[in-house]
């Protein structure tokens, strides 16, 4: 978003009553006996708003902003009658920072009810963007015909002819996380080749409406670990191509749905012992204090093997089993495992083993 902050000293000036207008309230002032503008009364005039953003995507842009729920002295606002946008195009070769706004007349939004607890949201969406120029916005909103707001922040971007959709978005399972991988992007859609750097803005969604992760990618991929394992989550991703006076959004992938693994293990009992019995052998440990924990896997091998055999498998809060057939030997060697309520499940690494003796 461009800076213009520079813009608001003489933004009142470029936005003042036509000649016309003027002469008009001064004939009706004058003959009601007022000397100066009357002041609107402030139990009715609305908040400024401070939220007003927008979105970019291939077709043009979405402008959104919140209403005005409370009156400038605090009071509830019950109604707001219209909003007033403001709009300024400026060739982006000539912008300057620093210079007035040149905002034109406003558009009037039809405004609605205000509800106490419940914000409300307008919209605007504009199509008719030219290239090469940076549009900037500001809203004002109105609860009567003198009671009109202060100004709003101001939003800027650069328009520009946007890059092509990202095509073959795969999303697989990789560690606990989702890595995501698209075909480069290196033409408009017209099938132009895109001189400017190309990034790219990844959108996810997890059963509600697309927010954005992270900031712009330099590459086609991206791998998103904040994540709950066995959840749905949705991806999209748009290209974004780069320009010195600002970044224009592009067209926006279809949607690819991937569900993250839990690969993370418990950490394996401890305490482990075995005692020899009339029938076999009961093998005992400490239960692991973790909750996602579901049960624990017995081994046993022989001295002289290097590989352990699982002979049995018990769920909690049980920590202990039996081993009733165990080969002819002079000693067996057992250890424990934990396994958790993934699915598939994950299993901790061996406990320390013991030996019991014939």
């Amino acid at each position: 978003m461009m800076r213009a902050e520079g813009y608001s000293g003489s933004r009142r000036a470029a936005m003042g009553m036509t000649a016309l207008g003027a002469l008009l309230l001064a004939l009706v002032l004058g003959g009601c006996g007022f000397k100066s503008m009357p002041v609107p009364p402030q139990e009715i005039v609305p908040a400024a708003i401070t939220d007003l953003h927008y979105e970019l995507d291939a077709h043009g842009v979405t402008l959104s902003w919140t209403y005005p729920a409370k009156t400038v002295r605090g009071d509830d606002l019950d109604e707001v009658t219209n909003f007033d946008l403001y709009r300024a195009v400026v060739p982006a070769e000539s912008y300057c920072a620093t210079c007035p706004i040149p905002f034109g007349e406003p558009m009037q939004i039809p405004g609605g009810m205000v509800t106490e607890g419940k914000p409300k949201t307008a919209t605007y969406t504009s199509t008719l963007l030219r290239p090469g120029h940076i549009f900037l916005f500001m809203v004002r909103s109105r609860s009567g015909w003198w009671a009109e707001s202060e100004d709003s922040n101001v939003v800027s971007f650069l328009w520009n002819i946007p890059p092509a959709a990202p095509q073959q978005l795969n999303a697989r399972t990789e560690g606990d996380g989702i890595k995501l991988s698209w075909s480069p992007v290196t033409a408009h859609p017209d099938g132009s080749v895109i001189r400017e750097p190309v990034k790219y803005q990844v959108y996810r969604s997890a059963g509600g409406p697309f927010v954005q992760v992270d900031g712009l990618q330099d590459g086609p991929t991206f791998t998103d670990t904040r994540l709950e394992a066995g959840r749905s989550y949705q991806y999209k991703v748009q290209a974004v191509t780069v320009y010195a006076e600002g970044q224009v959004g592009g067209g926006i992938s279809e949607a690819v749905t991937a569900v993250p693994v839990d690969r993370t293990a418990s950490q394996a009992p401890e305490g482990v012992n075995a005692i020899r019995t009339a029938s076999g052998v009961k093998v005992i440990w400490d239960a692991v204090p973790d909750n996602s924990v579901q049960g624990y896997r017995i081994y046993r091998r022989l001295p002289g093997e290097s590989r352990a055999e699982r002979v049995g498998e018990v769920k909690v809060p049980a920590n202990l089993f039996e081993d009733q057939h165990p080969p002819q030997a002079e000693s067996w060697i057992y250890s424990v495992t934990s396994i958790d309520d993934a699915r598939p499940a994950n299993e901790s690494s061996p406990s320390a083993e013991v030996e019991v003796r014939n």
